[in-house]
């Protein structure tokens, strides 16, 4: 969890010994028995050494301090962060406490925050060193790279060779930023064989693609290929993705990394104005033991033709695609920058009716939410997706980095995007273009690929 606040009012726990103690007799309600079994299952995965949690909640001893800070957070819904509204959709990793678990913290705080006895504590729980996965594989940038303290950094790439002789099914992911202080997000990316995308730049290297290179051709004009494929990655709020998402043995899905492809580190790294910082991250994988029964494809869906004006506050986008083929719709990840307000994605089915997957009525750029369905999907041949969003370019926005600027589609986190990952079970067979070929902005019908 992030955006926890320093209370001002911080006080030694001793002090408050004597009142505690009067209040556990009390309420009954205390840290071991009621509170940490909230926070192991709730909490720690971020609130942890190591982690993006500001300050580790694993003990009486590192929570007490912020007792009423917690109460704060829980009861005001803002932690665990969940930003789908209710009304709408089932999903598996439902972070929101239960209005019994609010009512535990909340009451455990009003009496004094007491301790409790020993014996009701449960067992520390197990977490893997450094992971939120057990990775079988790991794979790193071979060396730093420094991120210097001032100034634009373009998107950076880094190739890394994985030297697989044959194909690779992953079952979950998760990337580790070695510098979260400059690391804003970074995507792995599967470069095929045969590929010349990124095709300039040096194993292990930076590279920064120039800018409007345009498609790339061969010496007779012809386009070649470029093909690349999303495989996971790292942004605020994201603990490693798994892939093995159905509850049935036989419709088992993994990712494929194809034999002989390299991996692309698409880093985005923000300076952060004072001294030059360095970075090394790494990815690591759970493999799968044999080739599982269907695929997992992650698709893309976006508009890039889109124009936001000066001080508008509530200016709309969208942006819509079509499966070619039937598939069972696993996650969605709705995608903007700091402008972005709320965004809806629907399912408009073959038939004429249409159902809402997720609705954020309230977007936080600060934590890119992947929403996994309790329940796959099915999705007909013939659906469409349809994203719905506004943006508020207005001064009445505090992250708003220029009230006055016209905005358009653009990488850096000041100018804009109406984008979502779409993660669907297909065939093993399938590719990103046999699932889904069309996929384009309807505002202008910008093809995006």
């Amino acid at each position: 969890m992030l955006r926890w606040f320093v209370p001002v009012w911080f006080v030694p726990v001793s002090i408050f010994a004597t009142v505690a103690a009067a209040a556990d007799t009390k309420t009954g309600v205390t840290f071991n028995q009621d509170v940490l079994p909230i926070l192991q299952k709730n909490c720690q995965s971020c609130h942890r050494p190591g982690e993006i949690g500001p300050m580790p909640l694993l003990t009486y001893e590192g929570t007490r301090p912020w007792a009423k800070a917690i109460k704060t957070a829980v009861v005001t819904r803002k932690m665990p962060p969940w930003f789908a509204d209710p009304q709408y959709g089932h999903f598996a990793n439902d972070r929101r406490l239960s209005d019994s678990d609010v009512e535990k913290i909340a009451a455990w705080v009003d009496a004094g925050a007491p301790e409790g006895d020993a014996k009701n504590k449960p067992a520390p729980r197990t977490w893997a060193e450094g992971w939120n996965i057990k990775p079988d594989l790991i794979l790193e940038m071979p060396k730093p790279y420094t991120v210097p303290a001032t100034g634009t950094i373009e998107y950076t790439y880094f190739v890394l060779p994985t030297h697989f002789k044959e194909d690779t099914w992953v079952l979950d992911g998760e990337v580790r930023p070695g510098n979260r202080s400059v690391v804003h997000h970074a995507s792995v990316h599967v470069r095929p064989p045969g590929s010349q995308w990124m095709k300039d730049a040096k194993p292990g290297e930076p590279y920064v693609p120039p800018k409007n290179a345009g498609v790339a051709k061969d010496a007779n004009g012809n386009p070649v290929n470029e093909s690349n494929e999303w495989l996971l990655g790292y942004v605020p709020g994201v603990h490693g993705e798994y892939f093995d998402v159905h509850s049935d043995p036989s419709h088992r899905a993994a990712k494929l990394i194809p034999a002989g492809s390299d991996l692309v580190f698409e880093m985005h790294y923000t300076a952060n104005g004072k001294t030059p910082e360095q970075d090394q991250t790494k990815v690591g994988f759970v493999l799968a033991k044999e080739p599982p029964a269907h695929r997992l494809l992650t698709l893309p869906v976006a508009n890039m033709d889109f124009n936001i004006p000066p001080g508008d506050p509530n200016y709309a986008g969208h942006a819509d695609a079509t499966f070619d083929k039937p598939v069972e719709l696993v996650y969605s990840q709705p995608h903007m920058h700091l402008r972005g307000k709320d965004m809806d994605i629907h399912l408009v089915y073959p038939t004429g009716e249409s159902s809402m997957l997720v609705s954020v009525p309230h977007f936080d750029f600060g934590w890119q939410m992947v929403y996994y369905e309790d329940k796959p999907i099915p999705v007909p041949k013939g659906t469409r997706i349809e994203l719905s969003a506004h943006w508020d370019n207005s001064a009445n926005n505090r992250y708003n980095p220029d009230p006055k600027a016209a905005v358009k589609w653009g990488d850096q986190t000041w100018d804009e995007m109406i984008f979502a990952w779409v993660g669907v079970i297909a065939d093993r067979n399938d590719t990103l273009d046999t699932v889904m070929a069309v996929r384009r902005g309807n505002a202008a019908n910008a093809t995006v690929r």
